[in-house]
């Protein structure tokens, strides 16, 4: 599904939802509700975890001026309460200037759909950190049972776009905060997976955190580092990993004591776990 129609055409109507809220019309055979702000709450799953408090607060001063200008999108609970779909931060605005009621359209979503328009309204807002994105591709991915290509289909994005920001959850917690918190760039973060090992990440991050270092830079560390850290390993070791790699396309690593060994193969999707498994048992 495209972006850029997505929220239009995921919302498609279910059926009138009952509600004893104020019911107002947009003109566009839309019914808007004003519902009240207290009878509100987030959807537990949502993409989107950090509301920088500067923003919340010009949002709200926004609203008090001139109201909302989107209505949010809700669904009914069983208790008569409402759950947000899309627009948590014009309701968590709303909270602060004072508003007693919110618009809102109100929907039948199935948990997937739900997801998908949250995911779609936020990447079209750039409002995600990257790891709020790769969590939402990561259940679309394992909870829902979609390809990397169907969910890059749905967010107008290549598949490898999709793959790169999944592996960012394969990053240590340092490495992930210091991505949420902005030290690092994304760019700088993918780099990083490219070490073998969680200490080497960790040591390039404390290497760099401070200084200015471009992506590029970053990679002829990280290049650098992995030529030194292959030399001092079996060579015959390094060409096997190499052969696999490129058999499998996946990162592989074996490791040898004596006689004994591991080889560990690593994979970021089910798509690609049941893609390695089927050229394995070829």
């Amino acid at each position: 599904m495209a972006l850029g129609r997505g929220l239009s055409a995921l919302i498609t109507s279910t059926g009138k939802s009952k509600t004893t809220a104020h019911e107002n019309s947009d003109g566009n055979d839309q019914k808007i509700w004003y519902i009240p702000v207290s009878k509100i709450t987030p959807h537990a799953k949502q993409p989107r975890r950090n509301f920088a408090e500067a923003e919340l607060a010009e949002l709200a001063a926004s609203i008090k001026e001139h109201g909302i200008l989107q209505p949010l999108l809700v669904t009914e609970k069983d208790d008569g309460g409402y759950e947000i779909v899309a627009g948590e931060r014009r309701w968590r605005a709303s909270q602060i200037a004072g508003l007693p009621t919110v618009p809102a359209i109100i929907k039948e979503l199935a948990e997937q759909t739900k997801l998908e328009i949250a995911l779609i309204e936020n990447i079209q807002r750039e409002d995600l950190n990257p790891l709020e994105e790769a969590f939402a591709y990561k259940r679309l991915i394992e909870e829902f049972g979609l390809t990397q290509q169907q969910v890059a289909e749905k967010v107008s994005k290549s598949r490898s776009a999709v793959a790169n920001t999944v592996r960012l959850l394969d990053l240590p917690e340092p490495v992930q905060a210091a991505l949420v918190n902005k030290q690092i760039s994304t760019g700088q973060a993918r780099a990083l997976l490219s070490l073998p090992g969680i200490k080497e990440q960790l040591d390039m991050l404390a290497s760099m955190l401070g200084a200015k270092i471009t992506v590029r830079e970053l990679e002829r560390e990280v290049s650098k580092k992995s030529s030194g850290l292959h030399a001092r390993r079996d060579a015959n070791l390094v060409y096997l990993e190499d052969q696999l790699r490129a058999a499998l396309g996946t990162k592989v690593n074996i490791t040898k004591k004596g006689e004994r060994g591991t080889i560990v193969i690593n994979y970021y999707s089910t798509e690609e776990f049941n893609q390695l498994i089927k050229k394995l048992t070829e």
